[in-house]
């Protein structure tokens, strides 16, 4: 089938052009939301335009929200991946904390989100996968702000929806752990306790750390979310900064960091990095060397690598 050219196509603009850039971090915890809230930019560096709070206990959201709101940065909550008939009240969990935005995971939240909360803004993430201009064009006349591109696509198809969209749609995630699994089958709950969920095992996963280990002694982070369904994240954090100027090009203008399990240090080592490339004071490289360095497994650049 081929595919006539979008209806939606934008393109970059002369406007968009002159749009500064801003850096968004989604943060895990209360400490890694400090971390960011403490972190001081040099000149020139940008500020993050928003932080994003994709906690395992929800009922801290509210407590994010009172933190970000005190030091005058808009925030975003992250509902679960996946809800269920039933599972009501973890959506509620997140209008009732009243965040300035939501970060969107699954079709079923717009409407429930439009409704709950009628001033926030929409934010689509990854798992709406986001992979062609139509489809982005069908989300954001759905009421989005912008999209997070889906992580299956290599740079030539990456840049090819862009170009055939408006680029101002679009916030690429330009470093993180790949999230690889998202499993029914809680870790936890079967290994580190005598009870099947969260009625009674005890949430071993509000105490301990979980990692897979492959045969050659690679470990994958494991994080449960609030319905008991695990994460398995990549061992080896994905970094975009080598593409962020070719991004900067199509007119992109957002971007952001998802943490893991950054200390504090680490936090402002990354954001510092990053804030420097989305700035244009440093082509990518640079920061492509200081994290393998830092790093002791490297970084790779993952799927947006045209092999």
């Amino acid at each position: 089938m081929v595919l006539s050219p979008s209806p939606f196509r934008g393109g970059v603009g002369e406007g968009l052009q002159t749009k500064p850039t801003r850096l968004t971090v989604l943060v895990r915890n209360l400490e890694q939301l400090d971390a960011v809230l403490a972190w001081a930019p040099g000149d020139g560096l940008p500020k993050p335009s928003a932080i994003y709070a994709d906690f395992e206990d929800l009922r801290r959201y509210k407590d994010a929200v009172a933190k970000a709101r005190a030091a005058g940065v808009p925030i975003g909550l992250a509902p679960v991946r996946v809800w269920k008939p039933g599972e009501d009240g973890f959506q509620a969990l997140v209008a009732r904390a009243e965040p300035d935005i939501v970060l969107v995971r699954n079709l079923a939240s717009i409407s429930y989100f439009r409704e709950q909360l009628p001033n926030a803004r929409l934010i689509g993430d990854f798992s709406l996968n986001v992979a062609n201009e139509l489809t982005a064009g069908v989300l954001m006349s759905a009421g989005f702000e912008r999209l997070v591109p889906s992580y299956d696509l290599n740079w030539d198809q990456f840049a090819s929806m862009v170009r055939r969209a408006h680029a101002d749609w679009f916030e690429p995630v330009v470093h993180q752990h790949m999230p690889m699994f998202h499993n029914e089958f809680c870790i936890f709950a079967a290994f580190l306790s005598n009870g099947k969920d969260h009625t009674s095992c005890g949430r071993p996963c509000d105490r301990h750390k979980v990692e897979l280990k492959d045969r050659v002694g690679a470990e994958f982070p494991v994080v449960a979310d609030a319905g008991c369904r695990n994460t398995v994240f990549n061992s080896i954090a994905q970094s975009a900064a080598e593409y962020v100027g070719r991004m900067r090009e199509l007119g992109l203008r957002t971007f952001r960091i998802d943490l893991l399990r950054e200390t504090a240090d680490q936090v402002e080592r990354l954001l510092t990095h990053y804030a420097r490339v989305v700035a244009g004071l440093d082509d990518g490289r640079t920061t492509w060397r200081d994290l393998s360095t830092l790093n002791q497994l490297g970084v790779t650049r993952g799927t947006l690598q045209v092999i």
